[in-house]
């Protein structure tokens, strides 16, 4: 990974694969604020609400730096790659990629509950002017892949299983995951706003141990749990991180 700047958008990132970035902080003089839809919409639709907000605070395009996505069912690895493929369309429309490289991070999962009828949007991220010195950032979503980078079933840790010494396998694995972006944009646990987990699995059984022990000091932030599937069939357990100070509700 290489922590990258996109100065038109005012934040650097951290390179990941085709689909997205491993996660994103602002430059200096910028912050990141989070916009969360308090209705999800059809996420092509989504992206023409991006632009009315972004054209309402005067920013451009770029300013655009991560998407978090709601999925009707977990897809399989062929359908996710299709889908990703259809997004990623919508990115060079824009002109939001740098040289072929995505830089906008993501987080897309599938509710157990009450699911989306169709690929949606739930929340996005751009950037502001700011005075405040406080950094803000986002690690992307990342779910229980040996390597992040290979979209494939063999990657999966302990495909198949469920048994609670499975899964807390799987949740050192995103933790580690989680940490080494976390470092990797040059910040710590303990500028950790918000830790968002998601799977549709008991949580109880890992809070202590691996998840709020590998926190360190984000665990005084406590876990923000959604009843949710990682994007891709066979996946058990998903993660994202957040270090930002404001949150909007359009």
């Amino acid at each position: 990974m290489q922590l990258l700047p996109n100065p038109a958008g005012n934040y650097s990132f951290l390179t990941g694969i085709a689909p997205y970035s491993a996660g994103v902080v602002a430059m200096p003089g910028y912050e990141i604020v989070r916009a969360v839809l308090i209705r999800p919409m059809p996420w092509q639709e989504g992206f023409d609400r991006i632009e009315r907000q972004l054209a309402e605070v005067g920013r451009p395009r770029a300013a655009l730096c991560a998407v978090e996505l709601r999925s009707p069912a977990p897809f399989t690895f062929a359908g996710f790659a299709a889908f990703n493929g259809t997004y990623q369309v919508r990115l060079a429309e824009w002109g939001l990629l740098l040289d072929g490289v995505n830089p906008i991070a993501r987080t897309n999962v599938a509710p157990a509950f009450n699911p989306p009828a169709e690929p949606s949007l739930y929340a996005f991220s751009y950037t502001v002017p700011t005075t405040h010195n406080r950094p803000t950032f986002i690690v992307a979503g990342a779910g229980d892949l040996r390597d992040q980078a290979d979209l494939s079933p063999t990657a999966i840790v302990r495909p198949g299983e469920t048994s609670t010494d499975a899964m807390r396998e799987k949740a050192a694995a995103v933790l580690a995951v989680m940490e080494a972006r976390l470092f990797g944009l040059g910040m710590s646990w303990s500028d950790v706003s918000s830790v968002g987990v998601y799977t549709a699995r008991p949580l109880h059984p890992l809070l202590e141990s691996p998840l709020l022990i590998s926190l360190h000091e984000a665990s005084r932030m406590g876990i923000d749990w959604h009843y949710s599937r990682p994007p891709i069939a066979g996946l058990e357990f998903e993660m994202d991180l957040r270090g930002v100070r404001l949150t909007e509700r359009l």
